[in-house]
């Protein structure tokens, strides 16, 4: 399996977007509340996304909005977790947002949850 990370451009979003309604976990029920309008504003104003691509097709990705000092989104689509794509994803977007500033940094995720466990086994700590 070829891993790829690449910044993410507005060429990506019905790829992202793709990946987003795709996951089993944190699913969107309204489809609505995420538009492609909204990718193109993370990647083109508030921030930076990454995408992973495998074998050449985006399975993930991640986005860190920058004044919010805060991870955006990060998403696997199924079948491709546990493979590294998701750490690999939340690497580059934790060390974008401290290469901006050594501010703290956080994110939501429901308690209970896969992601949680991710999180905390990345270290991340729960207020």
């Amino acid at each position: 399996m070829n891993l790829d990370i690449r910044i993410t451009s507005a060429a990506d979003i019905p790829a992202l977007h793709r990946v987003r309604m795709s996951v089993k976990e944190n699913v969107l029920f309204d489809p609505t509340k995420v538009q492609p309008s909204d990718y193109e504003r993370m990647i083109r104003v508030d921030g930076r996304g990454w995408a992973c691509h495998v074998d050449g097709v985006i399975r993930g990705f991640s986005f860190a909005k920058k004044n919010y000092r805060n991870i955006w989104a990060l998403f696997v689509e199924p079948g491709f977790e546990s493979r590294g794509v998701g750490p690999r994803l939340l690497n580059c977007a934790v060390e974008w947002l401290f290469n901006q500033s050594a501010e703290s940094i956080w994110l939501t995720t429901k308690p209970g949850t896969r992601a949680e466990k991710f999180y905390r086994a990345a270290g991340w700590e729960f207020l």
